[in-house]
């Protein structure tokens, strides 16, 4: 990925829409926020560990119990990841 020149101020459009289809953040989630961030999943156990792979824009992509799984989902839509905490 080859870095670009952004501009010193940046609209908040522009902002939301910086990495678009070029990155990816993976981050833990709680059972209790699936339902806000993946409205189909069914209810889940409050003890399982889950992980989500999100579009630079916040757009749910992957949820699964396999933090591997979403490097993986990555790759394959050939996105650049990053883990927030």
């Amino acid at each position: 990925m080859q870095m670009k020149q952004v501009p010193a101020a940046l609209s908040l459009s522009d902002l939301a829409h910086l990495g678009d289809g070029e990155v990816a953040y993976i981050r833990k989630i709680s059972a209790t926020d699936v339902g806000r961030c993946f409205p189909e999943a069914p209810d889940l156990d409050p003890d399982i560990d889950l992980w989500a792979l999100f579009g630079a824009d916040g757009t749910p992509i992957l949820l699964t119990d396999n933090r591997s799984s979403t490097f993986f989902k990555a790759a394959e839509d050939q996105l650049k990841t990053v883990t927030v905490h």
